[in-house]
């Protein structure tokens, strides 16, 4: 006993709240519910769920305690506290643990806007949510000067690439000195299924195959969402920013796969139910580029040099890296000064609840060795 109060004595506690304990938050938190006993023994790092807010109910530790991650989820449901941010907010502030974070597992546009207030109060933000660093130019700027200052640390490993890890490489490149010339990918697990599957000799058709990706629960509940290229495009703005590029979303030429009759389909149901009659134009394509022997990716790319970032479905050999994809495989390419032939290459699963997850765990340990966990 006395050796286990030793360490705790020694490790870093960090007051946790999450946001948005869907799919991706259930699944961080039951990583934390296995790992957070190994991680205070091993590496001194004392992570403490104290809060926990989905859109209508919040769960907050009582007297200082963390929540127990066993029974969150009853505990939650039944939970008649006021749930809103502010509330979470107070909460995590008013814990004595030194250290605060928050994590924004949502895809909200809403939640964003409360990382500088966050910041500004000392409160770390991790997140895999795309919005604010492919949102309005201003909002994100405010956050990394934020970030610069040091009043906390701004963490996002998971908005690109699941839990690959592509923006610590491309931070990694940059903070060593070298110069980045080309990013480009496969950055949508879900559009790269649809290709994968599209690509001869499988014979199946563009419907089909949408089909079989929403059945396998691989595309959101509008397949329009991702068909229409505008994940991959707020993916390919994270990167050209952190690159320093000043880019906003309607600075990026996307090409969207929803056919024009269909964009205005009243809802998910009726635009499945015509995609078929647009199966011809895919398969005039794919038949294209099978006749020069390339299959069609569906790829997202920044040009350093000349500024200019394109999501676009375009051919390429099959002797080309992004042609021997299988399943909901990324694939990242930089081009650079030191990598330039062959290209540094990040390779592997890009969705899924689980890895997504990961990379949100990885930007906690890490913050928690920013703040003094031994490496």
């Amino acid at each position: 006993m006395a050796a286990v109060k030793a360490i705790m004595a020694e490790s870093v506690p960090i007051a946790v709240g999450l946001v948005g304990p869907g799919a991706v938050g259930r699944a961080l938190l039951e990583q934390l519910r296995v790992e957070i006993p190994s991680l205070v023994k091993k590496h001194r790092i004392d992570l403490q769920v104290q809060g926990i807010l989905n859109s209508s109910q919040v769960l907050l530790g009582k007297e200082g305690q963390p929540i127990n991650l066993e029974t969150y989820g009853e505990q939650l449901l039944n939970s008649s506290a006021d749930a809103s941010l502010g509330v979470l907010t107070q909460h995590l502030r008013s814990s004595p643990l030194p250290h605060k974070v928050i994590i924004d597992c949502t895809a909200s546009t809403y939640v964003p806007q409360f990382y500088r207030r966050w910041m500004e109060q000392g409160i770390h933000v991790v997140t895999p949510n795309k919005k604010l660093n492919s949102g309005p130019l201003a909002d994100y700027l405010a956050v990394k000067q934020l970030q610069r200052s040091g009043r906390a640390h701004y963490m996002y490993e998971g908005t690109v690439g699941a839990g690959l890890p592509v923006i610590s490489t491309l931070k990694t490149l940059l903070d060593t000195g070298d110069e980045v010339q080309r990013i480009e990918g496969i950055f949508s697990g879900t559009l790269s299924y649809i290709f994968n599957e599209l690509s001869p000799p499988q014979g199946k058709t563009f419907s089909q195959v949408v089909w079989g990706a929403r059945r396998r629960g691989y595309t959101e509940p509008d397949p329009r969402e991702d068909l229409s290229g505008m994940d991959v495009t707020r993916k390919v703005i994270t990167l050209a920013r952190e690159c320093g590029n000043k880019i906003e979303l309607s600075g990026v030429d996307t090409e969207s796969l929803v056919p024009e009759p269909l964009k205005h389909s009243p809802s998910p149901q009726e635009f499945m139910d015509s995609l078929h009659q647009y199966d011809s134009i895919m398969e005039e394509r794919v038949k294209e580029a099978e006749a020069h022997g390339e299959v069609l990716r569906y790829v997202g790319s920044y040009d350093v040099e000349s500024g200019v970032c394109q999501v676009l479905l375009r051919r390429f050999p099959k002797s080309h890296p992004f042609a021997s994809l299988t399943g909901t495989e990324n694939c990242i390419s930089f081009t650079t000064l030191r990598y330039s032939n062959p290209p540094l290459i990040v390779r592997g699963p890009g969705a899924g609840p689980a890895v997504t997850a990961a990379g949100v765990f990885g930007d906690l340990i890490a913050l928690a060795r920013y703040l003094g966990a031994p490496s």
